[in-house]
């Protein structure tokens, strides 16, 4: 009977315990949720750069354009390149003026980048210049003498004529001439003929006198016979009467 007793005893003490230990126990704190994911960085804009070496050149020369770009896919140069590398170089021969622009596209949207080249016509050909011949040195400085009516003395424009032809013989030692005797066509062949070989000696011996060495100057007469005007005018005739000089052959 006792034992019944203690065993319900026991069993309320144990409930009691159980009651106590239900009660005093903590509730467990839940975790927190976990932190949304940082946002998604947008792509990154391209960039793009151009350049000419040389900007300026003249028309039929080169020059060369040179880019670099980032965050590109791809490229295009224009006009007339077309679709290009992220970075490179290109060798253009424009016939004028021209602006060159490379476009850079990519995830981020695109970018721009320009260069100008000038061209300038080429410089005009350096002109000929013609050597002049003996022939054209000898028609621009050697002066013939003219002399009066009748006469065969040398005049003062005809010491000045000769001095020249003097210097351009001294400046050429090789150089042989002929002096030929001139007349107007009045008074008879013989007459003229005489006349001629007069002025055509005056003149060679005022250029011996000169310095011109006697051997290099020949002397012959034509008178009336080769006139270089032939209207019987007293200008006309002036021009006949001459000492001409021509290069000896």
């Amino acid at each position: 009977m006792w034992t019944r007793r203690y065993a319900r005893a026991l069993f309320s003490t144990l409930l009691v315990v159980v009651a106590l230990g239900v009660a005093c126990k903590k509730p467990v704190a839940q975790a927190p949720p976990p932190p949304p994911p940082p946002p998604t960085a947008p792509p990154a804009r391209p960039t793009v750069s151009l350049h000419a070496a040389p900007n300026t050149v003249q028309r039929g020369q080169s020059t060369t354009l040179t880019w670099s770009s980032t965050n590109a896919t791809s490229l295009t140069l224009s006009p007339g390149v077309g679709s290009v590398s992220a970075q490179g170089s290109q060798t253009v021969s424009p016939s004028d003026s021209i602006t060159y622009t490379i476009t850079a596209t990519g995830p981020g949207g695109s970018a721009d980048g320009s260069v100008h080249i000038t061209v300038s016509a080429p410089p005009p050909p350096p002109v000929a210049t013609h050597e002049p011949s003996m022939d054209d040195l000898f028609n621009r400085d050697v002066k013939d003498a003219y002399f009066d009516l009748d006469k065969a003395d040398i005049r003062t424009d005809a010491r000045d004529a000769l001095s020249q032809t003097a210097q351009f013989l001294r400046s050429y030692p090789q150089l042989k001439v002929v002096i030929e005797g001139h007349c107007d066509e009045r008074g008879s062949t013989e007459y003229n003929l005489a006349l001629g070989d007069r002025r055509a000696a005056a003149a060679k011996e005022f250029l011996v006198s000169l310095g011109i060495q006697a051997d290099r100057l020949q002397t012959v007469s034509y008178g009336k016979e080769k006139p270089f005007c032939s209207a019987s005018t007293e200008q006309c005739w002036q021009e006949n009467r001459r000492a001409h000089f021509v290069m000896a052959k």
